[in-house]
């Protein structure tokens, strides 16, 4: 099998960002957990706006082109 574009590879971040945040928003867990799914949260987040901004370069690179 392939590996992931960066469009399908953003949409499986993104997806995974949004299940965390919907655990932290529940609010039932504990602490130990609760900074477990945060860090990842973070980590899923960068990586979701690294990705942006690479797409953003590219349209801008098209742009001038």
């Amino acid at each position: 099998m392939s590996e992931p574009n960066a469009v399908e590879q953003y949409e499986t971040l993104l997806a995974e960002l949004q299940a965390v945040v919907e655990q932290l928003e529940h609010g039932e867990l504990p602490l130990a957990e609760a900074l477990r799914l945060y860090e990842r949260g973070t980590e899923l987040a960068a990586a979701c706006q690294q990705l942006l901004d690479a797409a953003e370069l590219r349209v801008r690179q098209l742009d001038n082109a």
